[in-house]
């Protein structure tokens, strides 16, 4: 029996509990998974360790302005970013989106609303005309659904390992260095962090190559990064 696609992640980074809890309800009804932050630094953090498909983010945070949040967030990621904030001006609304946010929404909101807002930023994470899947020998990675198969059986893998694997299948053939790998999955604050990188490496070989001690696809350039070839 085929297994349902994993639902999207989304992090709401809002302060008012009020506003999370409403999000909450209207993303879980909708089919979404949804994490929570009260602060700009816990927002980031959430960021770095959950890779969440799409962010919420309110301006008016207690400890940062959220338009510095996506200043700080496409240091390192691009992960699409839905602004929700009071501020109607279209100054504000200028400097969230030329920041890096994807799309602005004035509170007060409807649910139909928002859920198109979400949908719609979404989309633009896989652009018209690329692969759903991603095949090199027997492995299949299935960008749609979030999983990946070897030779047809589902490979159970965290969701970092995933993010790891997806980032390298997306530069196949071309080496993707320590530095990068870890802005992208960990944060622009975890560059130093190489051990985390040998540790996924291991276990993602030990569920993808047939001898994970002589690889024939995930292959490590000394030094320098890690490359996935056919």
């Amino acid at each position: 029996m085929t297994k349902p696609p994993h639902p999207p992640t989304l992090l709401v980074i809002d302060d008012e509990v009020q506003i999370r809890r409403l999000l909450r309800v209207t993303l879980e009804a909708a089919g979404y998974r949804v994490r929570e932050a009260a602060t700009a630094q816990l927002g980031l953090h959430e960021a770095a360790l959950a890779a969440p498909d799409g962010i919420l983010l309110d301006l008016g945070l207690p400890d940062l302005d959220g338009t510095a949040v996506v200043r700080r967030l496409r240091e390192w990621t691009r992960v699409p970013v839905l602004v929700l904030s009071v501020r109607d001006g279209e100054a504000d609304k200028i400097a969230a989106l030329d920041a890096g946010a994807d799309d602005y929404l004035t509170k007060p909101f409807g649910g139909g609303e928002l859920l198109a807002r979400v949908r719609a930023i979404l989309r633009r994470v896989q652009p018209a005309g690329e692969a759903a899947a991603i095949v090199f020998g027997e492995i299949e990675i299935d960008l749609a659904a979030r999983v990946v198969r070897r030779a047809g059986a589902e490979v159970r893998l965290t969701a970092k390992e995933y993010a790891f694997l997806r980032l390298l299948a997306q530069h196949r053939g071309k080496v993707v260095t320590h530095r990068q790998i870890l802005r992208e999955l960990w944060g622009p604050n975890a560059e130093e962090n190489t051990h985390y990188l040998r540790v996924h490496m291991t276990h993602l070989r030990q569920k993808l190559e047939a001898d994970p001690h002589t690889p024939r696809h995930l292959k490590t350039d000394a030094g320098i990064g890690y490359r996935l070839v056919d």
